[in-house]
């Protein structure tokens, strides 16, 4: 193996332990400011690294990757999501691809519990008339909101973060019902006491909460669409973690205004970092600025496994988190 460092181009500030160690093993370039690189930057990012690490702000597609140099042979994603890279297009370069699947899972999952809790008993709604001084004593009929025990989850995508979703859910004591491509192993099931729908439309209409955890592809772009938000019942709850776009935020706002929900949480936006204008000031809406993996421990464990992933490569072997179109 050569002494030779790889030229490694990180888009993004890292944790600085990450940093520290991409620059002890790699020749490795640093976005300082922590801006966002604009699409001339990444093009020109594209031409002198040998690996690039982006992450969810980099959006990748086939011009891009078409344009870049030929000694770029690696993407090393800073995430699980890879929907803003097209792979199709850097596999056909001969391009390596990799993410960091399994390092955000409980992360995640207590993030879509917290939505959960602050939706249904309006917490933030709550918290802001004690901020505001509005707060008179208790009443036996103010700020109700609703209970868990006892109510059904549907958990579309039930992967990884789903399924840490569920055991949570379940520790509440709700009922966990799914929409899967097919259904999870029977060990899994019979833990969770998860249901399996094939059909979203049917299942949608029977839940009390309901949560996106699926990827975001062009199958799944606005999954909930007006038709299907409009299956949910008055009293339920939405709740996205996952990716804005799987939500066909327009429609939302329409579903919001004519009180078709109780109330929604997100994490994420359609068209992030902007948020629809209809969706702030409501109560009954809790908006919050993509935390799902912002934990100390889950950004250092996604830097060490781009390190992984880049140093596997090195050394001659298969990166062990390698994503292909089939993956996808």
């Amino acid at each position: 193996m050569s002494a030779r460092k790889l030229k490694v181009v990180l888009t993004r500030r890292l944790p600085d332990a990450v940093e520290t160690r991409m620059r002890e093993l790699f020749d490795a370039e640093l976005n300082l400011t922590d801006r966002p690189m604009s699409r001339d930057e990444l093009a020109a990012a594209l031409q002198r690294a040998e690996v690039l690490a982006p992450t969810i702000t980099d959006h990748l597609d086939a011009e891009l990757i078409a344009g870049a140099g030929e000694q770029l042979k690696m993407i090393a994603n800073f995430g699980a999501g890879v929907d803003h890279i097209d792979i199709d297009a850097a596999v056909g370069r001969g391009i390596i691809v990799t993410n960091t699947p399994g390092v955000l899972t409980e992360d995640t999952a207590d993030l879509g519990m917290s939505l959960i809790l602050a939706v249904s008993r309006r917490i933030v709604e709550g918290a802001a008339v004690v901020e505001d001084g509005r707060f008179e004593g208790w009443s036996p009929t103010w700020m109700c909101g609703r209970k868990l025990w006892g109510k059904r989850l549907g958990i579309v995508g039930m992967g990884r973060i789903g399924q840490a979703l569920a055991r949570r859910a379940k520790a509440f004591g709700m009922q966990v019902h799914y929409h899967n491509r097919k259904p999870v192993p029977d060990m899994i099931a019979e833990e969770l006491g998860a249901t399996w729908w094939d059909d979203l439309d049917q299942m949608l209409a029977r839940m009390d909460v309901v949560s996106l955890n699926c990827p975001a592809t062009k199958e799944t772009h606005h999954l909930l669409s007006a038709s299907r938000l409009a299956r949910l019942q008055p009293h339920a709850i939405l709740i996205n973690t996952a990716r804005g776009e799987l939500i066909d935020e327009a429609a939302l706002v329409e579903a919001l205004d004519r009180r078709a929900l109780f109330g929604v949480g997100l994490d994420v936006f359609e068209n992030e970092p902007k948020v629809h204008p209809g969706l702030i000031g409501r109560p009954n809406v809790v908006l919050l600025p993509h935390l799902g993996s912002a934990t100390i421990e889950a950004r250092q464990d996604m830097g060490d496994r781009v390190i992984a992933n880049i140093m596997t490569y090195q050394n001659g072997h298969r990166p062990p988190d390698r994503v292909i179109p089939a993956m996808l």
